[in-house]
């Protein structure tokens, strides 16, 4: 029998306020706020996913731009600049990533002065506190923000907000630091690790990621990087690992080190997302990549030393309006198997970058259109075509990266896709295809990625079925498991957002039924009853047999890591420790290597 939950239905009302975004954890609100007596019907009309607020030029630059208090308009209650910094602080390190570092809104809902004075403090206050099923996270009512700090975020956002510097070489520079040269690195690897089965695990309020190893669940080391690592990369010899926190901030990890470190750090500006480096034939760990939300732009490095290179400026054009955007903000990044490129999703201008970087000092760069507000996506099966979501538009881009061109732009008939790399699977009547998931309601879409055996299925949207409920950020699988895993984190009922969706998929009969899923209550699992506990972003270890979860708590609050038998579907372990501070991401170093999903 299909299992229901009352707490969610296609098609959720979603908030129109702020969406602390979570580390690697998007929080988002995208579709239409729920009408409300009080608040104008204009406003609510104005308060879309959508461009919006046009870049208007003047004579203000914003390097000198400073990040004070500004003064409060009439009927606006005014911050001290100790309060205004702090809000600031909480803004930029947690919302920018979804409503933007200008508060023009993409993924999440504009923010500007004139929808949120409209809307009022208490209308904020209310959104911040409770949340909504389609992706808001419950702040307030879970803890995580106090009933002070949901205040202060709701009066913040009543006032203009604050531009920061640009970042340009001269800042990269002097922030960037060789600790360990290539020549005093080791020539083979020193210590006794299956660093093949190891997992880089993001530890979000610490500003730390952890080292497990993938057979034992021994932590084997902590190290310090930026604020709340957003992914792990690694270099195509599996040697380096890359991490980039949402300050911006890279950190190079040597593996092969007895005891792996830092040996080369950089910041690229002052929030960002993505890193990659190279993997074609010929061109292995020579160059990484990275990609900024503020300044909008993206820099190529010397792949062992993160020497800055070159840094190009997204900056420019809307594809359809042929308006100026000042933020186009760098998301996903990856690193063609086919051709000496780096594949580069522009979010606000709808365009896809395939970045030649056989020559930086002439460099080429072939500019596909394809849709606004592109976030994340992966490769499928064969690794030759990305998938990517626009999901404030509801769609999903492909791109052959062999020939270099757009193949096709599908609308997931759900709110908002948030695939993560996204899960490669062989469907029993469809033939293989790609999934994802979706933040602003309960489904899940599938899209055939087979032209030559499956024509008729091939960049279709062939199927999609509802799991647990909104709020889902991934959806996982494996070569090996015949599972698929959908999460629910950002659901704001607790016992939805401390499961997971489980569906085999040998099972998936394609004749338009439902296919059923069995649910884990993996926070009840693992005994984590405070707060209001996560399940995030399935792993598995590099050979299939099993999926790790992070149960993701408050930063003060207990946390845990929970390994599941991927053949019976029971857990098998789980990683308690005082070090696991707001556990979140996790990559497996072969699986993240190989592009493996």
């Amino acid at each position: 029998m299909k299992q229901t939950t009352p707490f969610v239905r296609r098609g959720l009302l979603t908030t129109a306020a702020l969406a602390l975004a979570l580390g690697p954890l998007a929080a988002m609100a995208q579709d239409q706020a729920p009408a409300d007596p009080a608040v104008p019907k204009a406003a609510l009309e104005d308060h879309q996913s959508k461009t919006g607020n046009k870049y208007e030029p003047s004579l203000d630059n914003l390097a000198q731009a400073e990040v004070a208090a500004p003064g409060a308009p009439e009927g606006v209650q005014a911050l001290t600049e100790a309060e205004f910094n702090e809000a600031n602080k909480i803004y930029f390190e947690r919302c920018a990533g979804c409503h933007g570092v200008l508060r023009k809104g993409a993924t999440g809902k504009p923010l500007t002065p004139d929808l949120t004075r409209e809307l009022g403090f208490e209308y904020l206050q209310s959104f911040i506190t409770y949340g909504s099923p389609a992706g808001m996270p419950n702040w307030g009512t879970s803890g995580d923000l106090s009933e002070a700090q949901v205040d202060l975020m709701a009066k913040y956002l009543l006032l203009d907000p604050a531009a920061p510097p640009e970042f340009g070489m001269k800042e990269m520079r002097e922030s960037w630091k060789v600790l360990v040269p290539p020549d005093q690195r080791p020539t083979k690897q020193e210590n006794d690790w299956d660093l093949e089965n190891l997992f880089s695990v993001t530890l979000r309020d610490a500003g730390q990621i952890a080292l497990i190893d993938g057979a034992s669940y021994e932590i084997k080391s902590v190290i310090d990087t930026g604020y709340a690592v957003h992914i792990s990369r690694l270099s195509a010899s599996g040697r380096y690992l890359f991490v980039i926190g949402r300050d911006a901030k890279v950190n190079m990890i040597d593996l092969w080190m007895k005891e792996p470190a830092t040996v080369a750090e950089i910041k690229i500006g002052a929030e960002a997302r993505s890193i990659e480096t190279s993997k074609m034939e010929g061109w292995e760990d020579k160059y990484a990549i990275a990609g900024a939300y503020w300044p909008p732009q993206y820099v190529i490095m010397d792949g062992e030393t993160l020497e800055p290179l070159k840094i190009q400026s997204t900056r420019g054009m809307i594809y359809d309006e042929q308006e100026y955007h000042p933020e186009p903000r760098v998301a996903a990044i990856l690193a063609s198997h086919y051709r000496p490129e780096f594949i580069v999703n522009v979010k606000e201008t709808r365009k896809i970058l395939l970045v030649d970087y056989t020559d930086l000092k002439n460099l080429k760069t072939t500019e596909i259109e394809a849709e606004r507000f592109l976030h994340d996506g992966g490769l499928d099966s064969t690794k030759r075509y990305f998938i990517t979501a626009a999901n404030a538009r509801n769609k999903l881009v492909v791109i052959d990266t062999k020939e270099g061109k757009l193949v096709s732009i599908q609308d997931t008939g759900g709110q908002t896709p948030h695939p993560g790399r996204g899960a490669n699977f062989t469907h029993p009547v469809y033939g293989p295809v790609w999934a994802t998931s979706h933040l602003g309601d309960d489904s899940v879409a599938l899209i055939g990625t087979d032209p030559e055996k499956y024509p008729d299925n091939a960049w279709k949207i062939i199927d999609s079925f509802p799991a647990l409920g909104g709020g889902s950020l991934f959806v996982k699988t494996h070569p090996k498991s015949k599972y698929l895993y959908v999460d629910a984190t950002l659901n704001p009922e607790a016992e939805i957002s401390g499961s997971v969706a489980v569906f085999d998929t040998s099972a998936m009969k394609g004749d338009g039924s439902d296919p059923e899923f069995k649910t884990l209550p993996l926070a009840e699992w693992a005994g984590i009853t405070e707060g209001q506990p996560r399940v995030v972003q399935a792993e598995f270890n590099k050979d299939g047999t099993e999926v790790w979860f992070s149960v993701w708590n408050g930063k003060d609050q207990e946390s845990a890591i929970v390994v599941i038998d991927d053949k019976t579907l029971e857990m098998k372990h789980v990683i308690k420790d005082k070090r696991l501070v707001t556990p979140t991401g996790k990559f497996n170093v072969y699986n993240t290597k190989t592009d493996t999903y």
